[in-house]
C-alpha cells in the first residue's frame, strides 16, 4: 500500500486534481447506475397493467395506478390520462413537454462524466509538461551527468500521463454508457406514452 502511495506521490502536485477527478467520476457513475435502474424508470409490467385498465375504460383506476407508482413512466402516462378529452395534438404536446423534462433528469450528471473524461488526460499532459520542465532545469544546472535527477523528472512526467489516461478512458466509457442507457429508457417511455395516447384517442373517437 505504501509503495502505491509513494508511486502516486512521485507524480507531483498534478496527481491531486487527477485523484479528485477520479473520485467525482466514480460518485457520479454510481449515482447514475442507481438512478437509471429499469425498475425506477419503466417498471416491469406497468405498461401491461395500465394498458389493460385503459382497454376496459377504467380511467380513474389507471390514474390511481400512475399516482401510486413512483416511476418516471407513470408520471408521463399520468399527464396523458389527465389530458383525456383534448385533441391528439394537445395531449402529444403535453407528453413532449414532460418527456423533455424527464429526459433531462435521466441525463443528469452525465456532463460531469463528460467533462472529467476530457479534463483528466489534459491534467496528465500538464503533469508531463511539468516533469519535462524539471528535467530540462536539471540539465541546465548539472548538465547531462545527473542521470538520477533526469530519470526522476521523466518518471514524474510518465506517471501523470498514465494517471490522466487511467482516469479519462474509463470515465469516457462511463459517460457513453450513461447517455446510451438514458436514450434507451427515453425511447421505451416514448413507445409506452404513444401507445397510451393512441388508446385514449381511439376511445374518444368510439364514444
Amino acid at each position: 500500500m505504501s509503495d502505491v502511495l509513494d508511486f502516486l506521490v512521485s507524480g507531483g502536485p498534478v496527481m491531486v486534481p487527477i485523484g479528485l477527478s477520479s473520485v467525482v467520476a466514480m460518485a457520479a457513475l454510481m449515482e447514475r447506475v442507481v438512478a437509471l435502474r429499469g425498475s425506477r424508470i419503466v417498471p416491469q409490467g406497468f405498461a401491461v397493467e395500465v394498458t389493460e385498465l385503459l382497454n376496459q375504460g377504467r380511467y380513474p383506476d389507471a390514474l390511481t395506478l400512475c399516482r401510486k407508482s413512483e416511476s418516471v413512466v407513470a408520471r408521463v402516462v399520468e399527464v396523458a390520462i389527465v389530458a383525456r378529452g383534448h385533441t391528439r395534438a394537445e395531449i402529444k404536446e403535453r407528453l413532449e413537454e414532460i418527456g423533455r423534462r424527464e429526459a433531462a433528469e435521466l441525463e443528469r450528471y452525465s456532463q460531469v462524466l463528460g467533462t472529467i473524461a476530457s479534463v483528466a488526460p489534459l491534467l496528465g499532459l500538464l503533469g508531463t509538461v511539468w516533469g519535462m520542465i524539471l528535467t530540462f532545469e536539471v540539465i541546465q544546472e548539472q548538465g547531462l551527468g545527473g542521470v538520477g535527477n533526469l530519470a526522476g523528472g521523466i518518471s514524474q512526467a510518465l506517471i501523470t500521463t498514465m494517471a490522466g489516461l487511467s482516469v479519462g478512458i474509463p470515465t469516457l466509457i462511463a459517460y457513453k454508457w450513461v447517455l446510451s442507457r438514458a436514450d434507451d429508457l427515453v425511447l421505451e417511455m416514448e413507445e409506452i406514452s404513444l401507445s397510451v395516447l393512441d388508446k385514449l384517442i381511439d376511445a374518444e373517437d368510439a364514444a
